[in-house]
C-alpha cells in the first residue's frame, strides 16, 4: 500500500509537541473582541491540546 500524502491544511493548523501531542490555537479571538476580557483574550492566545479522543485521527492525517 502506498504511503499516505499529508493533508496541508491540518500541517498549519497543529504543531506536534515532542511527547506527541498536538497543539492547536483556540477559537474565539479573530472578531468581536471589544465585548470580551482582557483576561479572556489572553487566554485564548495560548495555544491548547487536541483532545484525545481527536489526537488519532488527526496524526494519521497529518502523517506522522
Amino acid at each position: 500500500m502506498p504511503k499516505m500524502k499529508t493533508k496541508k491544511a491540518l500541517k498549519g493548523k497543529f504543531k506536534l509537541t515532542g511527547t506527541g501531542k498536538l497543539l492547536r490555537r483556540r477559537p474565539g479571538k479573530r472578531h468581536i473582541l471589544t465585548k470580551k476580557t482582557a483576561k479572556r483574550k489572553r487566554k485564548l492566545g495560548k495555544p491548547g491540546l487536541v483532545a484525545k479522543s481527536h489526537l488519532k485521527k488527526y496524526k494519521l492525517l497529518m502523517g506522522c
